[in-house]
């Protein structure tokens, strides 16, 4: 932490970081070919002054302390960081990809106090279907409803696949 009206070496990236978070932002609205351009124009000026940072930084501190061991992180991720400039549709970071796989982080906590392997299967699937249906803009509870009321009648492949979250339409229960 710095004293008011301060700055640190960290400041500088942070600085640099939410610039380019900020060009993300302007290309938010754009399409893929739109934001390629906007990134090799914009983004890749505000990376080349990240790395001369990283470069200038890297000897100057020990890889003990918390900077150190997040400029080590930086300099041996640095192509994973940069892949996304090389086109329009790549994503920044992973985000989205963390969001979604939050729950079954949690789930697996869950899981520790399950009884038998049979019991955290079933919490497993149990979640894997939940989740499902939530990536395909179902309300669970309702998609799972319809669907274990109607499973008893399937009978052909087509009965079932008409349950699948993103074949199906259930009503949301009042």
């Amino acid at each position: 932490m710095q004293p008011k009206g301060k700055t640190g070496r960290a400041d500088i990236a942070l600085n640099l970081i939410n610039k380019l978070y900020g060009i993300e932002r302007d290309l938010k609205e754009v399409g893929d070919e739109h934001r390629h351009e906007g990134r090799q124009q914009n983004s890749l000026p505000v990376l080349a002054q990240l790395r001369a940072w990283l470069e200038k930084t890297q000897s100057q501190v020990t890889a003990q302390n918390a900077l150190g061991k997040a400029i080590s992180y930086l300099a041996n991720n640095w192509d994973k960081l940069v892949r996304y400039t090389e086109a329009g549709f790549l994503p920044i970071d992973n985000n989205a990809a963390e969001r979604t796989i939050r729950p079954f982080v949690i789930g697996r906590k869950n899981w520790l106090f399950s009884d038998t392997p049979k019991g955290a299967r079933a919490s497993a699937q149990l979640y894997s279907l939940v989740e499902t249906a939530k990536a395909n803009d179902q309300e669970p509870y309702a998609w799972l409803r319809h669907a274990l009321e109607r499973l008893p009648q399937a009978a052909a492949v087509e009965d079932f696949e008409a349950l699948l979250p993103w074949n199906c339409t259930p009503q949301i229960p009042r």
